[in-house]
């Protein structure tokens, strides 16, 4: 692997064209993808995003876990970030995905294309995945996404299944209601002897299509539900979130810079955001019955 180095920056200088069909602009794709100096959380578990779309990296000797892949064209930046950080892209073992939408998909086929790591999801995002274009059952489906290019292996997760890379263990807690197949995901990262919960808490919001009515989709409401009292049960005292704005990441490490050495620990975070996601889910259903 000596010559790894120049093997990289080849696969990064083709991702763009292996993907050109995959790359549809959007209006806020450019803001997404502005870069990101990469950071440590906590203990073995690191931000390798951009600016305003999550990607998170667990790191061990045995292997590397990655959650998210952003935009097609951020795959060579958060490469380009796990480097920085002093680990290499070929140890990355496992790729992780909250929810299947194009703006923290569609860089998986690329990042697995280059790594060769096992991407794993639930049922519902894995077709969606392999296929690069949104479910019909979608809420977003009329929005029109844009497609991106689709992952030909992905394995079946079932609920509360936990997987593993050497001593990383990383449990999949399936929390539908943005997707049909969202999937928030627990672990511990430990500094010294001081172990903390991290949760990456998949979206939690009621976002479609103009024509799309929660209310008329009895069972997405239902997920809606058991996924924010699963988020309210979770032992919590770190939140990740796929757009870090939800979890106040980057103010969190700005507030650390500044001095406070625990600003990333919140043990309320995981319950005040399934509080306020409530809150929202509940306006949208009254705006829905008030228009009837």
């Amino acid at each position: 692997m000596r010559f790894w180095p120049a093997v990289l920056m080849g696969l990064l200088a083709a991702m763009p064209a292996a993907a050109d069909q995959a790359m549809t602009p959007c209006a806020s794709c450019a803001a997404w993808n502005v870069p990101q100096t990469p950071f440590r959380i906590y203990g073995d578990t690191y931000y390798v995003g951009t600016h305003e779309l999550s990607v998170i990296l667990i790191a061990s000797k045995q292997g590397l876990v990655l959650i998210d892949g952003a935009l097609t064209e951020s795959a060579p930046q958060i490469v380009g970030n796990i480097r920085t950080l002093g680990f290499r892209p070929q140890d990355i073992k496992l790729i992780l995905n909250s929810h299947a939408h194009f703006d923290h998909a569609a860089g998986i086929a690329p990042l697995q294309r280059l790594t060769g790591a096992k991407v794993a999801a639930s049922p519902w995002s894995a077709e969606v995945l392999r296929r690069g274009t949104p479910a019909p059952d979608d809420p977003q489906h009329d929005l029109a996404p844009p497609p991106y290019t689709g992952v030909p292996n992905v394995e079946l997760l079932s609920d509360n299944q936990t997987l593993r890379v050497g001593p990383l263990a990383l449990t999949a807690h399936f929390t539908p209601g943005h997707t049909q197949g969202g999937t928030s995901w627990s672990w511990m990262s430990c500094e010294q002897q001081r172990c903390l919960h991290i949760v990456y808490a998949d979206s939690l919001t009621a976002v479609s299509a103009d024509n799309y009515r929660f209310t008329d989709h009895p069972h997405l409401l239902a997920g809606f539900e058991k996924s924010l009292a699963a988020l309210e049960a979770m032992p919590c005292d770190i939140l990740l979130t796929p757009h870090p704005g939800f979890s106040d990441t980057l103010a969190r490490l700005e507030a650390r810079e500044k001095g406070n050495p625990n600003a990333f620990i919140d043990s309320a975070a995981c319950k005040k955001l399934a509080q306020s996601s409530r809150h929202g889910l509940a306006k949208r259903v009254a705006q829905e019955q008030a228009a009837r």
